[in-house]
């Protein structure tokens, strides 16, 4: 009985912590968003964190997208040459792309290599005791270092999810027209009239730009509440990458529902 009682006792501190981190967290992104960054004169701040999150990933996001444009290219031509209909491998290809796989592959590959790098990067300044040396001298931390991180995410992800997308299509015509010899005036037509500006690109510009708060709003807020040690955190880095991961795949879902579900 005693053993039963522990449990559910364990459980309510459980979620009474998870509140505590979601109101934390909150707070957090709150003071990032609406803290005088945006109208003071630190571009400088806002254009080293661009480059930090997205210049610096833009390698990872092309490789990453030809590859993906040439497998789906493989894998429809499989499928569309037994009907007949290797004339629509455009049309699949961006559809795919546009709507579902650049904007989660380009989200997870972001947060492993800038969310984790943010959370890290806070994380040793606050073991470090950095954070708390720029709060004695009256410089805000939130303003200095975590909103360029935030802005900086949210503006370079929509940028890396087009750029996917880009290099995505055209990895798939290479292997579509060249190697498979299907015909290239028919590929790029299919394409051009099923593809719609408002019905398929801002939609994943959407599912983009979510992506690249939510990712950046993790991984600072798990670089900002770590325990001040290489351990804490090493854990707070591995937090970041993997509730960055699920919560973009979650989210995924309810965007795709919502935006192409007819919901």
């Amino acid at each position: 009985m005693l053993k039963t009682f522990k449990k559910i006792e364990n459980l309510g501190q459980y979620f009474i912590d998870l509140c505590n981190s979601l109101g934390e967290s909150l707070i957090l992104l709150y003071r990032a968003i609406y803290s005088r960054f945006l109208f003071e004169n630190n571009c400088s701040l806002l254009a080293k964190q661009i480059y930090k999150s997205g210049i610096l990933s833009l390698f990872i996001i092309s490789a990453s997208g030809i590859f993906v444009g040439m497998i789906l290219a493989f894998q429809g031509y499989t499928v569309f040459s037994k009907i007949q209909s290797e004339t629509i491998i455009g049309q699949f290809i961006a559809l795919c792309l546009i709507r579902e796989l650049a904007p989660v592959i380009a989200a997870l590959l972001f947060a492993g290599r800038s969310g984790s790098s943010m959370a890290a990067e806070i994380g040793f300044m606050k073991s470090s005791e950095q954070l708390s040396s720029m709060e004695m001298i009256g410089v805000d931390p939130v303003k200095y270092v975590i909103s360029p991180m935030l802005w900086g995410s949210v503006i370079s992800m929509p940028i890396l999810f087009f750029i996917f997308c880009v290099v995505g299509i055209y990895g798939g015509a290479f292997i579509a027209i060249t190697c498979l010899s299907v015909d290239h005036g028919a590929f790029w037509s299919e394409m051009q009239a099923t593809i719609t500006f408002s019905g398929d690109i801002v939609k994943g510009l959407i599912k983009s730009t979510v992506f690249g708060v939510v990712i950046s709003w993790i991984s600072v807020f798990q670089g900002w509440n770590s325990i001040p040690t290489a351990e804490g955190v090493g854990k707070s880095t591995t937090k970041a990458v993997v509730y960055s991961s699920l919560t973009v795949l979650g989210l995924d879902l309810i965007l795709t529902a919502l935006m192409f579900g007819d919901i």
